[in-house]
């Protein structure tokens, strides 16, 4: 398969969460054009799932679609924090519980046309109720959903973001399969 080369890339923006650059490429007949690059750091999708066969959902409001959508939880890696313990935090701070079992799932990229964003998909289960600890928990609320009820509000539309389609669906065929 043929690469385009990258001949330069320009900062256009950088900020709190994302960047862009535009990246100037070869590509394999020769030609050149621009791709325009979000840069964001990888993250963590968490498929939680309770003692009473429940998927732990959040509800929040999304700035950028102007809606409140309904997600598995799921947030940024820090510098130098394991994938695993991003988990555990992001668990507490959208839910209020801590998992005693984290198994991975696999990965995906957000959306590779133009991000650079990777997630890690976990599993968490063996669940147990904490403190909620984040700064802007007040927009976030907590659903449980019986896991017979996924696949109906995905095909609905009441779940349709990608990320939470993408690892809720991987889960289901973990699940028939193990």
């Amino acid at each position: 398969m043929a690469e385009e080369k990258t001949l330069s890339s320009q900062p256009v923006y950088k900020g709190r969460s994302v960047s862009l650059r535009v990246d100037t490429v070869q590509l394999p007949g020769g030609s050149e054009t621009t791709r325009e690059v979000v840069e964001h750091r990888s993250c963590v999708a968490v498929v939680a799932v309770d003692a009473d066969d429940h998927i732990l959902l959040v509800s929040q409001f999304r700035q950028p679609v102007a809606r409140e959508l309904l997600e598995i939880p799921a947030g940024g890696i820090d510098d130098g924090e394991d994938p695993e313990a991003a988990v555990r935090r992001e668990m507490q701070e959208e839910t209020g519980y801590l998992p005693g079992k984290v198994q991975r799932l696999g990965g995906f990229y957000s959306a590779p046309g133009y991000c650079t964003e990777y997630l890690h998909l976990y599993l968490a289960t063996e669940l147990t109720a904490s403190r909620l600890f984040a700064e802007d928990t007040e927009s976030i609320s907590l659903v449980r959903v019986p896991v017979t009820e996924i696949t109906g509000l995905i095909t609905s539309g009441k779940i349709c973001d990608a990320k939470s389609i993408t690892g809720l669906l991987t889960f289901l065929k973990y699940r028939k399969e193990h």
